[in-house]
């Protein structure tokens, strides 16, 4: 009998940490092997899945969130299961781990966001994008987030996708929003919401803002919501309008924005005001709350490696706000037990293979996919083709692994240790029950769902409807 490691004879034990986009992906290549034999288990901190598709992903963009119907397949494979409510690091370790799986991948995401490390950024007011983002999408860490609604101008740092998703939120009518899977906390003060200025700040020019056409385009079409764009930033210095004959995106995002400055000054109710080639250097407060912004206007420099570089000019001007927003990047955290590289702030690797930091020696069995390894880049289904080169990866090195013992190969040993651990862990099921619960409550509202907001509620929830 062949006793490989991936046979029907001895199948490969794989656990992921983590049940976001990148987990659901490696669990899918793994599966689609043809000779492999193997069999999965998800951990997960949240009750819930799919993390950045539900924490993430805005409210009004939910033909994205289709996506979930893929990941649900694969997690009703009889060789895959789950298991919610579970935080590596705090109720399973490494060291808990390391005996009853062959290998395991990392699929954590990056959970915190970078500073912009000027002053009065810890002023009352100023919040991370994506502390607002899981307010508005109804994520448990940000679910008591002390969001004031009540100034009429927001100004949100960074130009990629998710500062055009916190400043659509803010800007779009709450008739359109009340018809999505917002959260009821966020839908209630948004109704309420004096905002009527969004001034988004970019460091570089628009020929190297990162955010999509989509989402650009999308802006022109909302109602009762002009976008404000000063014409004399789109005279594109020399190297920048080079950079525009290779870069398709780049182009079609300086064609949007003429469009925009072309039209007259911004007279609807609501205004997205896009500022270029400045950088907030100072928050200004009063009675420790955000009062205003100082910036610098910003020129174009090339760099020593051919790339554009924003270099302060010596020029400031003051913006009036109550709320800051920084987008200006994101980064993973270090797991307890797994090499972490500070200065990529990704899990130290080699091509998906967990290293050691100090000398780059692979570490058996531990691999990583998403985020955690390649950075803060690129869209959900980025995680796809990053997912397989992992996988890969394992694949190759099943022949050299050992593997865990034969007395830790029982699939029940895993539920007795969570048992001990974390009693009131979730299976597959429980989240499945929690899951009708809030499109129940969505159809009665006329929504795609009605979110449960907090752990607990969640749990009584499943145990309730078993």
């Amino acid at each position: 009998m062949d006793q490989r490691l991936g046979t029907e004879a001895r199948p490969a034990r794989i656990a992921i940490i983590g049940a976001g986009p990148a987990g659901f992906y490696a669990a899918e290549a793994l599966l689609k092997q043809p000779d492999l034999a193997c069999t999965i288990d998800f951990f997960n901190r949240f009750p819930t899945p799919f993390g950045l598709v539900r924490e993430g992903v805005a409210p009004d963009h939910q033909s994205i969130k289709a996506v979930t119907r893929i990941y649900d397949r694969i997690a009703s494979n009889p060789r895959v299961r789950y298991f919610g409510n579970v935080t590596f690091g705090t109720h399973l370790h490494h060291a808990d781990l390391k005996p009853f799986y062959d290998q395991i991948i990392y699929a954590v995401g990056a959970q915190a966001d970078r500073r912009m490390g000027i002053p009065g950024e810890e002023l009352e007011g100023s919040f991370p994008a994506t502390a607002f983002v899981g307010w508005y999408n109804g994520h448990p860490d940000f679910r008591d987030l002390p969001v004031d609604l009540s100034c009429e101008r927001v100004v949100v740092v960074g130009n990629g996708n998710v500062a055009m998703d916190v400043a659509r939120i803010l800007l779009r009518s709450t008739d359109e929003l009340a018809t999505t899977d917002i959260a009821d906390h966020a839908l209630a003060l948004l109704r309420e919401s004096k905002v009527r200025e969004v001034v988004m700040l970019g460091r570089r020019g628009p020929a190297q803002a990162a955010f999509t056409n989509a989402e650009l385009k999308e802006f022109g079409e909302l109602e009762g919501v002009d976008v404000v764009v000063d014409p004399a930033v789109l005279e594109l210095d020399e190297h920048s309008l080079e950079d525009l004959e290779d870069d398709k995106l780049a182009s079609k995002n300086v064609e949007l924005l003429r469009a925009y400055a072309a039209r007259s000054e911004g007279s609807a109710e609501r205004c997205l005001f896009m500022r270029f080639l400045v950088s907030p250097r100072e928050i200004i407060g009063e009675n420790g709350h955000v009062k205003e912004v100082k910036i610098e206007k910003n020129q174009l420099a090339m760099d020593g490696y051919g790339g554009l570089r924003a270099k302060g000019t010596g020029v400031f001007e003051t913006i009036e706000a109550g709320m800051v927003l920084r987008s200006v990047g994101y980064r993973s955290v270090s797991l307890p037990g797994v090499p972490f590289d500070e200065g990529t702030y990704t899990i130290t690797n080699i091509a998906g293979r967990v290293v050691n930091t100090s000398d780059g020696e692979p570490i058996a069995g531990e691999y990583v996919v998403g985020w955690a390894k390649r950075g803060p880049s690129g869209v959900i289904g980025t995680n796809k083709p990053d997912a397989v080169s992992t996988v890969t990866a394992m694949i190759a090195d099943l022949a050299t692994l050992p593997g865990i013992r034969d007395e830790n190969r029982a699939l029940d040993k895993v539920e007795a240790m969570l048992r001990k651990c974390k009693p009131d862990y979730v299976t597959w099921e429980g989240w499945k029950r929690l899951d009708q619960f809030e499109v129940a409550r969505g159809a009665e509202q006329g929504r795609p769902r009605v979110k449960v907001t907090t752990v607990p509620e969640m749990l009584e929830i499943i145990d309730t409807s078993a």
